[in-house]
């Protein structure tokens, strides 16, 4: 595969999901200050904006739903899920004969639908139905994404780019809640309660996390949950496993051994989650752990592109 595909494809899909989370994370902040009355909407907005990575231009500017608007819509943006979008249809476009006809019909209809005016003005009065309908086009292209595609290479790097965003955003978000969720105490307050709710919806875990543990919702299975269950899409170790998978995959069917160093580097971060308990990550550093998820997640990015992407003629003849 060329490399130029590859690299579409790969920044197709982390565009997607990254809009996805950042849809679903505004989704659940802005039901979160209705629930409370509209109290501590900056402290939860920012918190919001550090678990997306502190992107630029969206500071506190007073008004939840004229922040939300800007988060939705800006173009000028490049946080923005427009912008996300956009990136995502360029790189699409940029491989038509890639992709189905079915995924560009799917993502071009959810780059019109979020460029309308008619969504636009429809935001500023049911946001949820709005942020609704936006996860709804990107599920539907997920759908047929891996319905109508050959499972060969090119699904492989759309595979890898979602997983390796989605471990990083994860990781990301459980970093900025850390400090205050997973520091109360097991009997927490009603507020606390909608809190862990909250950060089990920023990720789509709360029916499945029910279903493990039931209703009983403390820090410590919150964070063993998004953290280490083997079995859901949105956990990090689930993440890391499908990138595993990935690499391998690629590795088998363009004939290049990966290098030492992106072997050891998913080695290394399949290891952390494999070997390491709940019990060790909460009696240790677990800011700390997660940090260091992120920086294997960039570092993998790094080794990726410089040897599938950006790799030199001699190499690639040298194989």
């Amino acid at each position: 595969m060329l490399s130029r595909v590859a690299d579409s494809l790969y920044w197709m899909s982390r565009y997607l999901e990254r809009a996805e989370n950042t849809v679903r994370q505004l989704d659940v902040t802005m039901s979160l200050v209705l629930d409370a009355g509209g109290a501590n909407a900056e402290a939860r907005w920012r918190r919001m904006i550090a678990a997306l990575g502190s992107p630029a231009g969206m500071d506190w500017s007073g008004g939840l739903e004229e922040m939300a608007h800007r988060l939705v819509f800006d173009n000028l943006n490049a946080a923005s899920v427009t912008c996300c979008v956009n990136g995502a249809r360029e790189n699409a476009r940029q491989v038509r004969e890639e992709i189905s006809t079915e995924q560009w019909q799917r993502l071009n209809r959810l780059y019109h639908t979020i460029h309308s005016a008619q969504t636009q003005a429809q935001f500023d009065s049911s946001n949820g139905d709005v942020l609704a309908s936006i996860l709804d086009g990107v599920h539907l292209f997920k759908g047929v994404t891996d319905t109508t595609m050959i499972h060969g290479q090119g699904w492989q790097f759309i595979r890898l780019g979602r997983y390796i965003e989605r471990a990083y955003a994860t990781a990301t978000m459980l970093e900025v809640y850390q400090p205050i969720l997973f520091h109360m105490q097991r009997e927490h307050t009603g507020v606390e309660y909608l809190e862990l709710v909250g950060l089990l919806r920023c990720s789509t875990s709360f029916e499945a996390y029910c279903q493990v543990y039931t209703a009983d919702i403390t820090p410590d299975r919150v964070l063993e949950f998004v953290l280490l269950n083997r079995d859901f899409p949105h956990a990090i170790r689930y993440c890391v496993d499908s990138i595993r998978q990935a690499i391998e995959s690629i590795e088998r069917t363009c004939g290049r051994r990966s290098p030492g160093a992106l072997t050891a580097g998913i080695g290394r971060l399949h290891a952390m989650l494999d070997f390491t308990t709940i019990s060790e990550i909460l009696g240790g550093d677990t800011a700390g752990f997660l940090h260091t998820i992120r920086q294997q997640c960039l570092l993998i990015h790094e080794l990726i592109y410089r040897h599938y992407v950006h790799y030199s003629i001699q190499s690639a003849l040298a194989v």
